[in-house]
C-alpha cells in the first residue's frame, strides 16, 4: 500500500475517507459534471460512427430551434436599429449637424458598430452557442465573475429598453390621438400627457407584448417579420413622397416650439418678429428636392432643442443618432431559437447593419435636399406632414416601437433564464429556470415584464434613454473585450470560422463604446462600471462553475510564460533577494498555522507546499499524484494562502525531497529555502479543524454547504499517542543535511500549534519577535556574525513588515556577552550601528552568560577558524543546554516567535541522534520557534 509521510512522522494511506464529489464542494471536480462530460463524449463518438440521434435532450433542443437567418436575426436587429428615431429624429440630426457632419456621425457610429459585430461574429463561430446570446458569449469567454456581472447589466439594459420603447409608443399615440392631436379633431384618448393615464396606456401596451412573448420566441419572429415589412413599406413611402411632392408647401412648427418662442423682443434663427417685437414666423417650407436647399443644409448650425431647451453640440447630436442604432445583439439574444446560430448571427447581423446604414444615408440626403433647416429644427414629426398619406409615418412609428419592445422583452427573459441556469446568484433566480414543454421560459418573461412595469413609472422616454444606451454600450464593449482577450491569449482552440477580424478591430470597437458611454452620460457610465465591479467581486468570492474555462487563466499563462523567460537568475542581485520557500507538509491538519506563518514571511516570493507520497509508479495503473493534486489545491483555496502545490511520488522521503528541491518552480523562480516541521514526541494537534470555525466567519468567504466536511475528510486524522511513526530521527536529520548539500537555506519550525495570529492581532500589549544570532552550541563564537545570523535578522524583519504583525510586535535582538571580558557598551553600540546600517528597526537586549559558559571546556579554534567553526554543531553537556533553555524561557513571556541558530548536522550516525536531541532540549517550553541556517548573503547596505 502506498503511503504519504510528513516530517512529524505521519502516514497517509490510500484508505482515507472518500469525499463525496457533489456540486456543493468546489474543491474537487463535480461527479455530475464528469458524468455529463462522459455522456457528451459517448454521444459524440456514436454520432461519428453512426447516423442515429445524440439522445432525447439533444433532439428536443434541435426541435425547439426553428428560426433561420432572416426571421431570427436580420429582422430583430434591423427593427431594433430603426426603432422610433427612424421617423422622429433623422430630420433633427440633419437640421443641427448639416449634411456633412450628419454623414460623418453616421459613418462614425456604424464604424463602432461594425467593429463590435466583427467581434460578435468571431465569438459566435468558435463553438456551439446556446441560449443567452451575448451573456452566454461573454461569460464563457471571460469567465463567471465578469460574465455574471456583465450579464446582469445586459439584462437591466434590455428591461430599460422595453420601458423606453413602450413609452415612445404611447407618446406617439397621445400626440396623434390625444387632446390637440394631429390625426384627429376630437380626441378619444384622455389625459393630455397626464402621468397616470399615460401609465395606464403603457401598461396595456406592455401587457400585449407580454402575451406575444408568452406564446414564444417563434411567434415573436413571425410577428417581427410582418412588422419589419410594414416598417420598410412606411420608409419607402417617405422616399417616394420626397420625389412625388415637388411643390413648395409650408409646414407648421410643432406646438411646443411655438410656445417656446411667443415672448417679445427675441431675435432667433427661424423666428422673425414684427415691429412690435412679437414672433410672426410659425412655419417653414418644404421645397421638394432643391439644390439650394441642399446647399443651405450642407454645414452645421447648432441651436437649442425646443424640447429640452438645451444647446446642441456635435457630441449631444451624435449621442441622439447613436442611440437609434443600438440593437446589434438582438440576433444573438435569439441564439436559443436559431437553427444554426454560428452562421445566422454573423451574416444576419452584418446584413442588417448594412441595410440600416443605407436606409439612414438615403433618408439623410433626401431630407436635407427637400426641407428647410428651420422646419427640421422645429418639428420632429414633419415626415407626417410631407408624406403622401400621413398615416404611413404613424404606422411606421407604432410598428418600430412595438417590435423593439418585443425584441428586448424576449432578450431580457432569455438572459435571465441563462443567468438562472448557471446558478451564479445562489437560489435567487431559480424560478427563472421554469419553462414550458416547448422550452419557452415563461417565468423569466413574467419577471422581465414586472420589472419593465416598474421602469414605466419613470414616465419619460428622455429620462430612460441615456441609462438604456449606456448599459447597452457597456455590453458591446465587453463583447469586444472578450474577443480581444481570446485573440491575445492565442489559445489553440480559438479557431472561429469567421475570419474577418483582428485584435485592433476589437480595440477600436471597445474604445469607441467606452468613449460613447461617457459621451452620453458619465454618471450612468460610472454607476454601471461600479455595479459591474461590485458584482464581479461578490461572484469572485463565491463558489462558481469552473467547467466553462476562464480567459483570465489563458492570458495569465501567456504573460507568465513571457516574463519567466525574461527572468534571468544569472542577473539576480542580493539587493532584490526575497525568500522563496518550499514547505514540506504531509498532513496539513496538524500544521495549518505553520502554513499561514510561512505565507507571512515569504515577502512576495515563491511559496511552494511540497508533499511526498511514498510508493512506486509500477504499483499503480495510473499516476496517484493526479488524484492528490486536487485535494491540495482545495486546501490552498480554503486556507487563502498564496502558494503553489507540488506533489511527488518516491520510494523514500529523502528521494522525494530531492525531486521537489530540483524541480519545484521554474526558470528564475525556484526555492532557495526549505522549511520543515519539527520531529519530536509531542502529540500533534488538529489545527485545521480548530481554525475552521473562525474562517467561516470571514466576510465574502462564507463556504458552501458541505465544504467543511470535504476539507475534514480530504486528509487523514492526525497521529495519536502510541501510533507508529514512519520517519526516524536519522532520516529527519538526513533531510536537513541533503537540503544544505543542495545549497538551500533551512528552517525547522517547532511549537507552531501554539501560534494564533488572531490572538496577536487582538493583543492589547506589545509582543516581541526574538532573534538569538549566536550558535548556542558554540558560545565562543558569540562575537561573530555570519550568513545565518543575517538570514535570521532578515526573516524576523520581514515578519515585522506584515500586516497584523507590524502593528502588534517589535523586533528584539539578543546580544550574549561575558561581562568579565567583554566591553558591553562598545559591543551594544556596534550592534546598534550594524542594525541601523541594515535599516532594521530593532532593540538590542544584553544577556550575560558568564555563569553558564565558564563550566564548558575550552573549544578549539581561534580567529578565522572560529568563524568557520561557528556554523558547525558541537556537542555540549545536556545541563548546559537546559540552562540555556531556561534562560531563553525567562525572556520569552511576551514573545510571539523566537528565531534560533541552526548549526550544520554532524556526519556520523551517533552525532545525528545527539544533534536532534540537543535541538529538542534547547527549544522545550518555548513559544513558536524557528531554527534557521542560511548559506548565502541576503542583506545589502548599498543603494
Amino acid at each position: 500500500m502506498s503511503q504519504s509521510y510528513s516530517i512529524n512522522g505521519e502516514v497517509q494511506g490510500e484508505n482515507m475517507n472518500a469525499v463525496t464529489e457533489d456540486e456543493s464542494s468546489p474543491l474537487l471536480p463535480s461527479s455530475s459534471s464528469n458524468a455529463s462530460f462522459e455522456r457528451d463524449v459517448w454521444a459524440l463518438s456514436r454520432s461519428l460512427s453512426r447516423n442515429d440521434a445524440l439522445g432525447p435532450d439533444i433532439t428536443r433542443r434541435t426541435t425547439t430551434r426553428t428560426l433561420g437567418l432572416f426571421a431570427g436575426v436580420f429582422c430583430p436587429v434591423a427593427l431594433s436599429m430603426f426603432s422610433t428615431l427612424l421617423f422622429l429624429r433623422s430630420g433633427f440630426v440633419v437640421g443641427q449637424a448639416g449634411i456633412l457632419e450628419s454623414v460623418l456621425q453616421l459613418i462614425l457610429a456604424y464604424f463602432i458598430l461594425v467593429m463590435t459585430v466583427l467581434s460578435i461574429s468571431a465569438i459566435s463561430t468558435n463553438g456551439a452557442l446556446e441560449g443567452g446570446g451575448a451573456y452566454y458569449m461573454i461569460s464563457r469567454a471571460l469567465g463567471p465573475e465578469f460574465g455574471g456581472s456583465i450579464g446582469f447589466l445586459f439584462f437591466v439594459a434590455n428591461v430599460l429598453a422595453v420601458g423606453l420603447y413602450v413609452t415612445g409608443f404611447v407618446e406617439a399615440m397621445i400626440e396623434n390621438f390625444g387632446p390637440g392631436g394631429t390625426m384627429v379633431e376630437h380626441a378619444f384618448l384622455k389625459g393630455n400627457h397626464d402621468s397616470w393615464y399615460k401609465y395606464l396606456y403603457c401598461s396595456i401596451v406592455l401587457f400585449v407584448c407580454l402575451g406575444i412573448c408568452i406564446v414564444g420566441g417563434a411567434m415573436f419572429a413571425k410577428t417581427s417579420l410582418v412588422i419589419f415589412l410594414v416598417v420598410v413599406i412606411c420608409l419607402l413611402s417617405v422616399f417616394v413622397s420626397v420625389f412625388a411632392k415637388n411643390s413648395i408647401q409650408d409646414v407648421d412648427y410643432a406646438e411646443q416650439a411655438k410656445r417656446i418662442h411667443e415672448k417679445r423682443n427675441i431675435s432667433l434663427y427661424c423666428f422673425h418678429a414684427n415691429e412690435s417685437g412679437y414672433v410672426t414666423q410659425t412655419s417653414a417650407p418644404y421645397t421638394g428636392l432643391n439644390a439650394g436647399t441642399f446647399k443651405d443644409n450642407t454645414f452645421s448650425h447648432y441651436e437649442k432643442d425646443y424640447n429640452t431647451k438645451d444647446m446642441m453640440t456635435f457630441a449631444s447630436v451624435f449621442a441622439i443618432l447613436f442611440s437609434s442604432v443600438t440593437g446589434i445583439l438582438n440576433g444573438a439574444n435569439m441564439s436559443g431559437e436559431l437553427k444554426d446560430p454560428s452562421k445566422a448571427i454573423p451574416k444576419g447581423t452584418l446584413y442588417a447593419v448594412m441595410f440600416t446604414f443605407v436606409a439612414y444615408l438615403v433618408e439623410i440626403i433626401l431630407v436635407a435636399g427637400s426641407c428647410d433647416r428651420c422646419l427640421l429644427l422645429n418639428n420632429y414629426i414633419f415626415l407626417q406632414e410631407i408624406n403622401l398619406w400621413k398615416p404611413f409615418v404613424l404606422i411606421g412609428i407604432f410598428a418600430a416601437t412595438l417590435s423593439a419592445a418585443l425584441g428586448n422583452l424576449i432578450g431580457a427573459s432569455r438572459i435571465l433564464q441563462a443567468l438562472a441556469n448557471d446558478h451564479l446568484f445562489w437560489f435567487v433566480l431559480n424560478p427563472a429556470t421554469i419553462t414550458t414543454q416547448s422550452g419557452n421560459p415563461y417565468v423569466a418573461v413574467l419577471i422581465s415584464w414586472f420589472l419593465a412595469q416598474l421602469v414605466l413609472l419613470v414616465g419619460s422616454l428622455n429620462a430612460i434613454a441615456p441609462a438604456a444606451s449606456v448599459f447597452f454600450l457597456m455590453s458591446y464593449a465587453s463583447v469586444n473585450l472578450a474577443c480581444l482577450a481570446l485573440e491575445l491569449a492565442s489559445a489553440p482552440n480559438f479557431r472561429p470560422t469567421f475570419k474577418y477580424f483582428t485584435w485592433y478591430t476589437c480595440v477600436l470597437g471597445m474604445v469607441g463604446c467606452f468613449v460613447m458611454c461617457f459621451l452620453i452620460s458619465s454618471v450612468y457610465t460610472s454607476a454601471a462600471i461600479i455595479v459591474m465591479l461590485l458584482l464581479a467581486i461578490v461572484l469572485h468570492f463565491r463558489s462558481l462553475p469552473t467547467q466553462w474555462g476562464s480567459i483570465s487563466q489563458a492570458l495569465i499563462f501567456h504573460q507568465v510564460r513571457k516574463y519567466l523567460l525574461m527572468l534571468d537568475q544569472r542577473k539576480a542581485h542580493v539587493k532584490y533577494w526575497r525568500p522563496q520557500i518550499l514547505l514540506m507538509v504531509a498532513n496539513p491538519r496538524q500544521c495549518s498555522e505553520l502554513i499561514h506563518f510561512i505565507n507571512d514571511i515569504k515577502k512576495g516570493g515563491l511559496y511552494v507546499i511540497g508533499h511526498v507520497k511514498l510508493g512506486s509508479l509500477d504499483s499503480y495503473s495510473n499516476d496517484p499524484v493526479l488524484e492528490e493534486n486536487p485535494k491540495w489545491l482545495g486546501l490552498i483555496d480554503y486556507l487563502k494562502v498564496k502558494a503553489f502545490v507540488e506533489v511527488t511520488l518516491a520510494n523514500t522521503i529523502s528521494e522525494g525531497l530531492q525531486h521537489l528541491l530540483r524541480l519545484s518552480g521554474m526558470g528564475g523562480m525556484k526555492p532557495n529555502t526549505v522549511c520543515f516541521g519539527f520531529l519530536d514526541d509531542s502529540e500533534p494537534k488538529d489545527t485545521l479543524s480548530v481554525g475552521n470555525a473562525v474562517r467561516r466567519r470571514r466576510i465574502f468567504t462564507l463556504l458552501e454547504s458541505g465544504k467543511k466536511e470535504s476539507i475534514d475528510n480530504l486528509f487523514m486524522n492526525i497521529r495519536r499517542e502510541g501510533d507508529p511513526r514512519y520517519l526516524s530521527s536519522l532520516e529527519y536529520v538526513k533531510l536537513v543535511s541533503d537540503s544544505l548539500k543542495m545549497q538551500k537555506n533551512v528552517c525547522l519550525c517547532r511549537h507552531f500549534d501554539k501560534l494564533s495570529k488572531q490572538s496577536i492581532v487582538n493583543s492589547k500589549k506589545t509582543l516581541f519577535i526574538d532573534v538569538w544570532p549566536v550558535n548556542l552550541f558554540r558560545p565562543d563564537t558569540a562575537n561573530y556574525f555570519d550568513n545565518t545570523c543575517l538570514f535570521m535578522l532578515q526573516l524576523a524583519c520581514i515578519l515585522t513588515m506584515v500586516p497584523g504583525w507590524k502593528s502588534k510586535t517589535r523586533l528584539r535582538v539578543f546580544l550574549c556577552l561575558n561581562a568579565q571580558t567583554d566591553d558591553t557598551l562598545q559591543k551594544q553600540r556596534k550592534l546598534d550601528a550594524f542594525l541601523q546600517q541594515l535599516r532594521i528597526k530593532a532593540s538590542v537586549k544584553i544577556v550575560t552568560w558568564d555563569h553558564l559558559v565558564q563550566h564548558l571546556p575550552v573549544m578549539s579554534g581561534n580567529g578565522n577558524d572560529r568563524l568557520v567553526l561557528m556554523e558547525k554543531f558541537h556537542p555540549v553537556p545536556i545541563e548546559f543546554i537546559s540552562a540555556i533553555n531556561q534562560m531563553i524561557v525567562t525572556y520569552s513571556s511576551t514573545t510571539a516567535v523566537t528565531f534560533l541558530y541552526l548549526p550544520i548536522p554532524p556526519a556520523d550516525r551517533e552525532g545525528e541522534e545527539t544533534y536532534l536531541n540537543s535541538l529538542t532540549k534547547l527549544s522545550d517550553n518555548l513559544p513558536p520557534t524557528v531554527f534557521v541556517h542560511g548559506l548565502h548573503p541576503v542583506t545589502s547596505t548599498t543603494l
